[in-house]
């Protein structure tokens, strides 16, 4: 009996030890999913997420931010450090360059100028080199006889020397533009500050590789570290915003190569100079910048010496004073290019996620006006613009919906 009696004591305890065991193991479950519930609470989502950092993701989040909205910004790099960094600067609205779809547009952003670096300065506290002298145009062979824009003023010989007697004799008509010009470089670097300022979000040197479907509809994107979760989504990056699966659009990088001269007399230049071959940028701290090229060439980001050369030289013949200045830099841009040369803005055929990009040479001029069609846009309010020159539908076949299907990714 002794044995027997130990025997189901043993059987006994061991049953109670393996119930006590599951209970435990159940509340150590119960435990784990409430503190995931707990923690999934606190994953952090954004009202809205914005791929790119360049001027126009970084104006578009700004002004997305005044209206009380959550911001985050994915780069790829270093905000502001892609084409916006590498631009001339030109806010020029005022040539014959413009298409008829685009020029309202670039004179809407242009008088807008004034306040969006006044706002700008006020925020970050930083100085934003931003010149209201005006430009001087050598137009193309082919345009001579026609007037560049209704409020250009044809230069006589005495009255182009008055205001620039660093240039040579050109040869061939002049005009005074009234136009603007801002360093970029100031301009993406006071974005990026007043950003932070109001409380925007930045995940930088973070690679979007795709956008996020949940329902048929944006969810959030994916980079090469995580996944971020939102369900408006707004690409705008640049040169690289066809290549965010599941859409595709027809961007492309298109190489501009540069340089900057520093000059003994910070007056050498007070106008922005612009002729076929090349243009003159005059900065306030005496600096001149030369451009540029206009290269099908990749995301290959290489200068080359001889093109550099080739502008400098071009340069020199146009303004002979520039002889006393010595080469800082150079450097090139990918500027972000579409198929008919104009922006791709609005909604894409996926719900809750937008575009504005494929801005070309006028991404700093556009920022202003694009920020604020883009909030229209997405607050599904009447734009100030009609932009159904800049639809993503132009590109599709036969101008007919692109009809694919979305399917949910994690």
């Amino acid at each position: 009996m002794h044995g027997s009696f130990a025997v189901n004591y043993i059987e006994g305890t061991k049953a109670q030890w393996l119930a006590l065991q599951r209970a435990n193991a159940l509340r150590l479950e119960c435990r784990i999913v409430q503190y995931n519930e707990r923690l999934g609470d606190r994953v952090k989502s954004w009202d809205i997420i914005i791929v790119g950092g360049g001027i126009i993701g970084l104006s578009l989040a700004i002004e997305l931010r005044k209206t009380g909205r959550s911001v985050l910004l994915v780069e790829r790099g270093e905000p502001g450090k892609e084409a916006s960094y590498a631009a001339g600067g030109m806010l020029a609205n005022c040539g014959d360059e413009f298409s008829e779809a685009l020029k309202p547009l670039a004179d809407a952003s242009a008088m807008m100028y004034p306040e969006f670096i006044h706002e700008l300065r006020d925020e970050s506290g930083l100085r934003i080199d931003f010149r209201e002298d005006g430009t001087i145009l050598f137009p193309a062979s082919d345009r001579i006889r026609q007037r560049p824009d209704s409020h250009a003023e044809k230069l006589l010989p005495s009255r182009l020397r008055e205001l620039e007697p660093a240039l040579a004799p050109f040869g061939s008509p002049a005009f005074y533009l009234r136009e603007r010009c801002v360093d970029p470089r100031d301009l993406v670097a006071a974005c990026v500050k007043a950003a932070r300022h109001r409380g925007i979000d930045f995940s930088s040197g973070d690679e979007v590789k795709g956008i996020t479907t949940s329902g048929g509809r944006a969810s959030g994107v994916t980079t090469n570290r995580t996944v971020f979760a939102s369900d408006c989504v707004v690409n705008c990056a640049g040169a690289w915003a066809g290549l965010l699966a599941p859409l595709s659009f027809p961007t492309r990088p298109v190489k501009g190569q540069m340089l900057a001269m520093a000059m003994t007399h910070k007056d050498t230049l007070r106008h922005v100079v612009r002729a076929p071959e090349v243009y003159l940028i005059p900065r306030s701290d005496g600096r001149v910048v030369i451009g540029a090229t206009v290269e099908e060439a990749g995301f290959n980001k290489q200068t080359v010496p001889a093109t550099i050369l080739r502008l400098h030289e071009a340069a020199l013949k146009l303004a002979p004073e520039l002889r006393n200045g010595k080469i800082l830099e150079a450097w090139a841009g990918l500027r972000p290019g579409t198929p008919d040369d104009l922006p791709i803005l609005g909604r894409t055929f996926l719900p809750g996620c937008f575009i504005a990009s494929g801005h070309y040479r006028d991404g700093i001029l556009l920022a202003p006006i694009t920020a604020k069609l883009m909030v229209q846009v997405i607050e599904g309010s009447k734009t100030d613009f009609d932009l159904g020159a800049f639809s993503a539908q132009r590109f599709t076949t036969n101008g007919a919906s692109d009809k694919r299907s979305f399917t949910e990714s994690a």
